[in-house]
């Protein structure tokens, strides 16, 4: 590009190997398969081999039809046994050291991704754009800066990514997802994608939809409702959005009673209520979350002190309408401070 130095150059000159692995967050789901998909081809470009590598299980019907119908080679790490510390690990739409994602052998030298940065990682490279609202918007991006041809089945798998993790096109935009849709839109198979969004519900899912209905309660302006154990995690995200639809609510709070722990999935639509924030606060000293404005994910933990399990669902929802009530108290006081400032 005329002697201009992109972030994909930036990225290869960290690569110090002929092959990598590829690493998506565990349980993935479209946006960080296809961030995956279109780094591996990328790659490809230029002579690096790669390998796309998850831990847990890809649970729902339509991310493993995308898989199927795109022909994404794509391997648990359960079944990867000869890695070491001198193979070069790409995280996408993860990054190490975070809850839900697996500690492995590799090093993890790169890191593509689009949520905050909670813990200070030493990669080689990185690119964490946390206002993106997909991953699949960054690594699409490399492509047209970069003026690499990408074919359907990845523009495909992009653009899927895209409007599954922006919630088509209605949850944390910005410019550059709004830049990639009109890119990818003129590039994907459109009907493919329209008939992976009209597959998203296998008839299995419809009992974590009714535990979840028949669980709700609701306190003011926050929600809250239990999906069943074991509920899949992509399930327990899709769910919280279908509570986001209760008129009056602005927070909501899905979990699922895991083995080894309670998964949680939250959701708000008011700026002063931010999700990944509000997570992070309401679980501080008793589990872990984080995420963006309008979506975070957390996990409580099961330990020897916990005796009852409706005693900690009881506890988490405790904390989060403390927390919501705090942080809409802080945002009063600083509008009155403000206010009073522009009085004098």
């Amino acid at each position: 590009m005329n002697g201009i130095r992109t972030k994909f150059d930036e990225l290869l000159d960290c690569i110090f190997t002929e092959h990598v692995y590829i690493q998506t967050h565990n349980f993935p789901d479209p946006d960080a398969i296809s961030s995956a998909f279109g780094m591996s081809a990328l790659l490809r470009t230029r002579g690096i081999e790669s390998t796309i590598c998850y831990y847990g299980k890809i649970d729902k019907y339509s991310t493993k039809k995308m898989i199927e119908k795109l022909g994404i080679d794509i391997v648990s790490l359960d079944d990867i046994d000869d890695m070491d510390e001198s193979d070069e690990v790409i995280l996408v739409d993860s990054q190490a050291g975070e809850a839900n994602v697996k500690d492995i052998s590799g090093n993890h030298i790169i890191c593509i991704d689009h949520h905050p940065t909670t813990e200070s990682v030493n990669y080689r490279f990185s690119d964490i754009r946390p206002k993106v609202g997909a991953c699949a918007s960054i690594v699409a991006g490399y492509f047209v800066v970069n003026n690499i041809k990408m074919d359907k089945d990845v523009a495909t798998a992009l653009m899927y990514g895209l409007k599954v993790d922006t919630n088509n096109l209605s949850r944390g935009v910005s410019n550059t997802d709004l830049n990639m849709f009109y890119t990818l839109y003129n590039l994907a198979d459109m009907e493919l994608i329209n008939s992976l969004e009209s597959s998203t519900l296998e008839f299995e899912d419809l009992a974590a939809y009714a535990n979840a209905i028949k669980s709700i309660k609701v306190y003011d302006n926050v929600s809250f409702a239990n999906t069943g154990n074991h509920c899949p995690e992509p399930l327990i995200a899709s769910i919280s959005d279908f509570m986001m639809l209760i008129a009056g609510v602005h927070v909501c709070v899905v979990y699922s009673i895991k083995v080894d722990g309670i998964k949680i999935s939250v959701r708000s639509d008011s700026p002063e209520l931010d999700a990944g924030k509000l997570t992070n606060e309401a679980l501080l000293g008793f589990g872990s979350g984080g995420g963006h404005m309008s979506m975070a994910g957390g996990f409580v933990p099961f330990t020897e002190t916990h005796e009852k399990i409706g005693e900690i669902t009881e506890h988490i929802e405790n904390s989060f309408i403390d927390t919501v009530i705090r942080f809409e108290k802080q945002k009063m006081k600083e509008e009155a401070e403000k206010r009073a400032k522009n009085k004098g």
